[in-house]
């Protein structure tokens, strides 16, 4: 899988620092309008190309949960959650930029070459702490992310019901399969640039359409707000704000695909800030128009009238959570090509054959649970917690255990944070809570949640949360006195024989005066 490099004659610039993959530029060669225009939408590799790839890929699906958690915690609690784990996301988002640079450099000091390989967060554990490490981070990650590709298919299915309820949301699953299989054809993160770009905006206009809908529509009428009530549902909704900012699983990935990998340290918090501008508000007002009503409606556009404002947002939120499936699944094409040896083949149509798979695994995962809202908190608490808090925060503490690994360190830790020092304690808190709250209450939370929802409605469920279909009315209704009620056919008890009204008996000239035939 990787390459030593060979020192030939051909005419090749050096790869940037960072790692192109699959690209190297040619001395002399002429750019035409038709590669401009290719490189400009295709080939990204910048700061700004990371900063959108990480915003889009942090907020998608679960913009429309988050009303939903904000009712299982409250408003306050909801608020702070947010603002807690936003911050926490970007420490251990740093800490894995950080383990990725020292890893890249020790590499490049022994001269391996990554112009046809992506490096991933499996790779980094396995070159600076061994294999055991390798495993666990492997597994984690992997489930992960596979998870991730089933949450967002999901939501597709969710989200087009509220367009199209004329098939129920278990075919809609099979038909937004068949669509997001087809991301095999996209190489790498490098070549998101257009898709992310606009995957953030059809998110900022989904987050704002929500926040301005809610307000002008108020709120209904009785609304109450009074979560938080049961510790079940409050670690639950928790559970899926650790879930919402937990999506730098394909910081390596990013920053894998990144011409100055170094840039990246800051830009995930400058991502996060941004990410918060949109859920903040719009998770507020709609839990303030609609309150305890979003108990039982985990999408947010279950209760917003239909409009063509909000058809535009469902139309815009499909797109973009094809876009997030992409980013979910890619890591895994990449770990199977590498299984099966094809990672370094330079046919696309090989590698994406190769890569059809890995789709179905997740395509039959979002058939069997298809509970939109109650998953996402299950995923947060059982593999966002160790994929993206724990294990980075443990990793980086092992790696930089020892004085001369310190002294020998690519960067130390920023002075605000306290150095080594300020950075181990961060460490150890970030790994004690999210243990203890975030795997621990999280856990046992949001699995009770998901069993109440198989239990409810099953595995398999056809439609998910849909809307009973309206009562059949009879071809031939009965008259207003008929004795029997116009619904018997659904009575669970018979008419007694007092609430019949007897018929009249025939009177006795109906026997005497029967008409004679008479035959010849």
């Amino acid at each position: 899988m990787e390459s030593t490099s060979n020192g030939s004659d051909d005419k090749v610039v050096e790869t940037v620092v960072g790692g192109r993959y699959v690209e190297m530029e040619q001395e002399g060669a002429d750019k035409t309008v038709k590669s401009r225009l290719s490189g400009f939408l295709w080939h990204g590799g910048s700061a700004y190309d990371a900063w959108f790839s990480c915003a889009s890929n942090q907020v998608a699906q679960v913009l429309l949960t988050l009303p939903y958690s904000f009712s299982q915690l409250g408003m306050l609690s909801g608020i702070l959650f947010q603002l807690f784990y936003g911050l926490l996301g970007s420490w251990t988002a740093y800490l894995i930029s950080i383990l990725y640079i020292e890893y890249r450099t020790r590499k490049e000091r022994e001269k391996v070459d990554y112009r046809n390989h992506v490096i991933q967060w499996f790779e980094v554990l396995d070159g600076l702490l061994g294999k055991h490490w390798r495993n666990v981070g492997l597994a984690f990650n992997c489930t992960f992310l596979l998870f991730g590709s089933v949450i967002q298919l999901i939501a597709c299915a969710s989200n087009i019901y509220y367009i199209n309820d004329k098939l129920d949301k278990r075919t809609w699953t099979y038909i937004f399969g068949a669509c997001c299989a087809t991301t095999v054809f996209i190489p790498s993160f490098h070549n998101y640039r257009i898709w992310s770009f606009l995957g953030l905006v059809m998110t900022t206009y989904t987050a704002w359409y929500l926040t301005i809908a809610s307000l002008l529509h108020g709120q209904v009428e009785g609304v109450k707000h009074s979560g938080p009530t049961k510790m079940v549902l409050y670690f639950t909704g928790a559970t899926n704000i650790l879930y919402t900012f937990g999506g730098h699983a394909v910081t390596v990935e990013i920053m894998h695909a990144m011409w100055r990998p170094q840039k990246f340290k800051a830009i995930y918090l400058m991502a996060t800030l941004y990410v918060l501008t949109l859920t903040l508000p719009s998770a507020a007002s709609v839990y303030w128009a609609f309150g305890d009503a979003l108990l039982t409606h985990a999408n947010a556009f279950a209760l917003l009238p239909r409009t063509r404002f909000r058809d535009s947002a469902v139309v815009l939120m499909l797109i973009h959570q094809f876009i997030t499936f992409g980013f979910a699944c890619t890591p895994l094409y990449f770990v199977w090509e590498k299984a099966i040896g094809l990672h370094d083949c330079r046919s696309l149509c090989k590698r994406a054959a190769a890569r059809l798979p890995v789709v179905i695994p997740i395509w039959f995962l979002a058939i069997i649970f298809p509970f939109f809202g109650p998953i996402n908190s299950s995923v947060g608490s059982l593999l966002v917690s160790f994929t993206v808090y724990i294990i980075p925060a443990l990793a980086h503490m092992a790696t930089f255990r020892s004085a001369q690994a310190r002294e020998n360190a690519v960067e130390a830790p920023p002075r605000f944070a306290g150095r080594w020092i300020g950075a181990y304690t961060i460490n150890a808190f970030v790994v004690g809570w999210v243990l203890v709250v975030g795997f621990g209450f999280g856990g046992w939370a949001s699995m009770t949640n998901f069993i109440h929802q198989i239990d409810t409605f099953g595995l398999f469920t056809k439609c998910y949360q849909c809307p009973p279909p309206p009562p059949l009315s009879p071809a031939f209704p009965l008259p207003s006195n008929s004795p029997l009620p116009s619904n018997a056919h659904n009575s669970t008890t018979m008419p007694t024989i007092a609430s019949l009204s007897p018929s009249p008996s025939p009177s006795p000239s109906y026997f005497s005066h029967r008409p004679h035939h008479r035959y010849g």
